[in-house]
Formats: C-alpha cells, sequence, structure tokens
C-alpha cells in the first residue's frame, strides 16, 4: 500500500505535547535537547509545561511542532525499527509542517529546521504590527467562492486566500478592515460561516513580505539535501525534490496560499492510500477525512500509537 507522511503546522500545538514520548525514550529526549541547545532554549520545557500563552507565540510554536513532529519519527526510527522512507512514498506538510518534513526526509538538519523555524515565527510576527492583520476561516466555501469573496472585499487593501484546507474549509488573510469586510460578504455568497481566528499576524499573504525576504536570506546559508521522499510543496501542490527548487518556494510559501486539499488532491492521484499524521494532535487527518473519505488517515504522537502502528507495519 502507497502511503505518505504528513506533518501538522499551526494550531496543532498543545501544551504536553511530546512529554509522554520523552518519559517512555532517550531518543526523544536526546532530540528534544538538540532543539533547546540548537535555540540556546529550554523549548522543551515550555512544550511539557507552558505557560500556554508563550507556547502559542509564533516563534515559540513553530520549532515546537517541528520538534514534536521529529521526536515521533527518531522513536519510530531507532526504537522501532521503522525506516519511513523505505516505509512511504511521499511526505508532506502544512505550512511550517513542510519544514518538518524537510527535515524527517533528511533534507535539513534538526538543528537547522529548528532556527529556520524560530526565525520564521519571529520574522512572521515581526512583518506586521499587532492587530493591523487578520485572518478568517470561511466555513462552507470552496476555494472559488473565496476568492470572489476576496476580489470584492479587498478594495484596495491586502487581502487573499491563505490556506485552501479542504472539505470547505478556506482561510482568508490580509488586513483587518479587509477581514472583517469579508466576513460580512461572505454571508451574500452562500458561506455557512465566517469567523475571525485567534493569530497574532496575517500569514500567507502579501503583508508578510518581509518575512519572506528573511527566510530568503536565512535559507540560502542552510545546506539542503534532497529528501529521502519526494515533499509536497504548499506551493506547487505536488511532490518536490531538487534541493534548490525546494528553497525558492519555501520563501514563495511565506506570503503565498497553502494548497493543502491539492496536495492531498495531488497524493491520491500518485496512488496513496493511507496517510501517517506524525507529531502533535489529529488536524490533518481530520481535514484529508473531508477531502478524500478513501484515504485512510493514521495519527501518531504518543507510546502507544507508535507501538500500534509499528505492530501493524
Amino acid at each position: 500500500m502507497s502511503r505518505a507522511f504528513l506533518f501538522p503546522g499551526q494550531g496543532s500545538q498543545a501544551v504536553g505535547m511530546g512529554k509522554e514520548l520523552a518519559e517512555a525514550f532517550a531518543t526523544a529526549r536526546e532530540l528534544f535537547q538538540e532543539v533547546d541547545d540548537a535555540l540556546s532554549q529550554k523549548l522543551s520545557k515550555l512544550m511539557f509545561e507552558g505557560p500556554e500563552a508563550d507556547l502559542q507565540l509564533t516563534e515559540n510554536a513553530q520549532p515546537a511542532l517541528m520538534a514534536a513532529s521529529m521526536a515521533v519519527v527518531r522513536v519510530a526510527e531507532k526504537d522501532f525499527g521503522v525506516d519511513l522512507a523505505a516505509k512511504g512514498a511521499f511526505a508532506a506538510g502544512h505550512s511550517l509542517g513542510e519544514y518538518s518534513a524537510l527535515c524527517a526526509m533528511g533534507a535539513l538538519t534538526v538543528a537547522d529546521a529548528a532556527r529556520l523555524l524560530k526565525l520564521r515565527g519571529q520574522s512572521m510576527q515581526k512583518a506586521v504590527p499587532v492587530g493591523e492583520g487578520a485572518m478568517a476561516a470561511l466555513l462552507g466555501a470552496e476555494l472559488d467562492v473565496a476568492m470572489q469573496v476576496v476580489a470584492e472585499a479587498a478594495q484596495g487593501e491586502v487581502l487573499g486566500c491563505a490556506n485552501d484546507n479542504g472539505g470547505g474549509q478556506v482561510v482568508i488573510s490580509g488586513k483587518k478592515t479587509a477581514v472583517e469586510r469579508a466576513i460580512e460578504v461572505s454571508k451574500t455568497k452562500g458561506v455557512k460561516r465566517g469567523m475571525l481566528l485567534p493569530v497574532s499576524a496575517p500569514f500567507h499573504c502579501a503583508m508578510m513580505q518581509p518575512a519572506a525576504d528573511a527566510m530568503a536570506e536565512a535559507l540560502a546559508g542552510v545546506r539542503m539535501n534532497a529528501p529521502k521522499l519526494p515533499v509536497v510543496s504548499n506551493v506547487t501542490a505536488k511532490g518536490e525534490s531538487n534541493p534548490d527548487d525546494i528553497k525558492k518556494l519555501l520563501v514563495q510559501q511565506v506570503t503565498g496560499l497553502v494548497r493543502w486539499r491539492e496536495g492531498v488532491q495531488w497524493l491520491k492521484a500518485q496512488g496513496v492510500a493511507q496517510v501517517i499524521e506524525l507529531g502533535s494532535g489529529k488536524v490533518l487527518a481530520g481535514l484529508v477525512k473531508r477531502i478524500d473519505k478513501d484515504i485512510e488517515p493514521i495519527s501518531i504522537g504518543l507510546p502507544t500509537d507508535l507501538e500500534n502502528w509499528a505492530k501493524s507495519l
């Protein structure tokens, strides 16, 4: 059976993530120490104990989610003898999860991924003063309808589609006034509900250009290997293996639409019948279910999840 490995994005973080793995496996403890050392920060303590408000900060949530995912990957490989590259055909990650996917497939070191995501979080936060930007989820909207809403509500201000999550959920992003107008406009387009999201910045829109510039500079100085399996780009919605292309796409990803629905559909077209979500939460498994009921989703974040999955292989 063809399978793909998925890596969660922002919104999947929760206090306590990775803690049970760290308590059960020295491999996980070593991984968390590696991330702490790379950042000169006790990120693992924040992940295990909180406070939640600090974990939710973009600059902490992004490397923390990668660390939680990589702990699962390392334990699967070292303690359960599962060679992910041999057991799968592709990897994919939602927004920051693309970095986790690249790290899991050997394209980036854990230390480089942690530092890049810390910088990505910081530069995204700094790009727009707090309160100037916003994001909203349009529930019951497909991409074409969301694009009509955006076109009507923008009125010369920055506004765009940020995430096409599938199953009738599109997230929009931009200037707060434009996003608020879009919620009103969406009511006239048959959208079930438009709701503001509790985020600190308008991700994946043109207002993030300063962050994209910062990432271009940072990625230029980092060694990127070809991943062991093709990693689905959020920008192209298909598997990518060329390190130079991947770097360029990671820069474009900061301001561009996360084409998650299309990426999952592309995986299905390649014959993928099962997806394994590695890390914190079950958000991606839920999205996949809504996009295509034929694909079997499995979420692995706890020691018992890993044991059960390893036995099933």
